[in-house]
Parts: structure tokens; C-alpha cells; sequence
């Protein structure tokens, strides 16, 4: 009933509080449609991911921008955040209470989505056990790696993409 990636994404949220893994996976299936066809609402999730990414990481202004894009972008897709099995209103609480906190420049706490779906938490659950973890945890993880994972991924398929693309522009 739900894509792989947004189950994924759930994963990630909740289980490892990986946010810039969350901004990965559901931004690679959103630009799987044609940039007409792409679903605002997944922007509205990736930026949620990214703004905590910046809230943990101190940077306030950049988690601000993204939080209030986030927030501007679910306002408009009540509809479709429903049929993703997540209450609407209290999750539009829920950021503008993230918002309040940011702008006051409080330091990071982990968020749960506010799931609906009974059917689709269990499953997130489960796969939080079998892969090591607890779903949900509040305290903040500690591990270097993912909070600044940016600066310390393996970039050398993004860089080589770069350098290929600089080359068929060249021959241009």
C-alpha cells in the first residue's frame, strides 16, 4: 500500500534518526516521476528530514528555512499526508512547535511522526527490531557519522557523475 521508500524513510526517522538517509531515499523515488508529475508532498517530508538534520547539527537558520518550507508544503497536501497514515493536524502542531523551538535556537530533540496507520507502524516496528533497533527512541544519537554525514559519505560516485557530465557538456 506504501512505497518501499517512504517505508524506508520511516525507518530511518524513527529507528536510526538518520535524517540525511531519509532525505536520500525519498528523494531518489521522487525524482523517479517526470519533474511535472513529482509529488510536493515528499518535498514536504524531505525537508522535515533535512531542517532536523540542521537543527542537530546547530545550524538554526538552515533548519528554520527548511522546517517553514516543510510546513508551507504539508499545509497545501492534507489530502495526500491523510493517506500516508499520519494525522494531519498533529502533525502540523508538531512542526509549528519545531519551528518555535528552532527560532529560539533550542537544541535538537527526536521527533515521531504522528502514524495513523496501525498496520503500517507495526511493520516499521518489526523492522526496526530485526534490523537492531528500537523504534522511536528520544534521545538523540551520538554517532559522528550520522550526524554530519554530509561531510563524511563517500562522495566518489557523485563526484565521477560530475566529472562525466563535465565532459559530455565539452563535447558539446
Amino acid at each position: 500500500m506504501y512505497p518501499e521508500a517512504y517505508r524506508q524513510f520511516l525507518f530511518h526517522f524513527h529507528g536510526d534518526r538518520d535524517y540525511f538517509e531519509c532525505h536520500e531515499v525519498l528523494e531518489e523515488y521522487w525524482k523517479e516521476d517526470a519533474p511535472p508529475e513529482r509529488k510536493q508532498y515528499w518535498v514536504g517530508l524531505i525537508q522535515l528530514a533535512v531542517g532536523l538534520y540542521h537543527q542537530r547539527r546547530e545550524n538554526f537558520s538552515g533548519a528554520y528555512r527548511m522546517i517553514k518550507n516543510s510546513l508551507s508544503i504539508i499545509k497545501t497536501e492534507e489530502k495526500m499526508i491523510l493517506k500516508l497514515g499520519i494525522d494531519y493536524q498533529k502533525l502540523i502542531t508538531l512542526l509549528e512547535e519545531r519551528l518555535s523551538e528552532i527560532k529560539l535556537k533550542k537544541p535538537y530533540t527526536s521527533i515521531n511522526l504522528p502514524i495513523t496507520d496501525n498496520n503500517l507502524l507495526t511493520d516499521c516496528i518489526q523492522n526496526c527490531k530485526k534490523q537492531g533497533l528500537q523504534w522511536g527512541l528520544t534521545n538523540a544519537p551520538t554517532d559522528e557519522y550520522i550526524i554530519n554525514k554530509h561531510k563524511l559519505r563517500d562522495r566518489s560516485d557523485v563526484i565521477e557523475e560530475r566529472d562525466r557530465q563535465m565532459e559530455i557538456k565539452k563535447k558539446r
